[in-house]
């Protein structure tokens, strides 16, 4: 009785990816894996499908998976991006994907970075929100026409997911720099009338490592991938040096 090869031929032709992905900590390597490639594959598809089928001991983040959260921001070929919402069809130079932790972070396992030095850079930049009322007081009234809440606007929406800190060429040759995501939540505060230290956060920004160490190269604004400008916040924050704090 013939057999039936028609699956084993479809899986012959199923044109295959190259990935080649971080392994190891700060001393490990790239190590090569396939994977079939199809139609809207994302990267995360890549490497939950690698971490199930192929390397069961692969360690990375993700979350969402619908690009909120952040958690799955990684290196793809040279660039940080959330891998989330990055399609292979996009990225893929002639059919290799090379998929590394974040740069700029200490290295745990795998795609996997420590995010501790990120995160302090907030209390670097007097980047932490000081309330000038208590839960106990009414709403502050804030004008969302005043040119105050408009800049704080602009800014507001970053997650936090280090992708523009993992792009910064500053941040990678002078580890005192707080960085892009930092400065540009100084920014916002510095905007919002009801901070109770807006004139410490202006202090803090002008610190060494702070606004003045940025060279205005713009990768954090090139790399967002929620289209924020950091660079025009910092480009912000240096203008208070001659015109004071922002007016309400």
């Amino acid at each position: 009785m013939p057999t039936n090869n028609s699956n084993s031929e479809q899986t012959a032709k199923q044109e295959m990816l190259e990935v080649r992905v971080w392994r190891g900590q700060g001393q490990g390597q790239l190590k090569p894996y396939q994977v079939p490639l199809r139609k809207n594959q994302t990267v995360l598809d890549v490497i939950t499908e690698i971490q199930r089928l192929q390397a069961p001991d692969l360690s990375y983040r993700f979350s969402c998976r619908v690009g909120v959260c952040g958690s799955c921001a990684m290196t793809v070929n040279g660039k940080p991006r959330w891998t989330c919402r990055t399609h292979v069809s996009k990225v893929a130079d002639e059919g290799v994907l090379t998929i590394e932790p974040l740069r700029n972070l200490p290295k745990i396992k795998d795609l996997v970075c420590d995010l501790a030095p990120f995160i302090d850079t907030w209390q670097k930049a007097g980047a932490v929100f000081k309330p000038t009322g208590t839960r106990y007081d009414a709403p502050a009234k804030v004008d969302p026409d005043s040119a105050c809440r408009r800049a704080a606007d602009a800014s507001l929406q970053c997650i936090n997911c280090a992708v523009c800190y993992s792009a910064c060429d500053v941040v990678n040759w002078n580890k005192d720099y707080v960085g892009p995501a930092a400065l540009n939540r100084a920014w916002t505060l510095l905007n919002d009338v009801r901070h109770d230290e807006r004139a410490a956060t202006l202090d803090k920004v002008f610190e060494d490592g702070g606004c003045g160490s940025c060279h205005s190269h713009g990768n954090c604004t090139r790399h967002c991938p929620i289209e924020l400008s950091p660079s025009a916040s910092i480009a912000g924050l240096k203008r208070t040096l001659f015109t004071g704090l922002p007016g309400k």
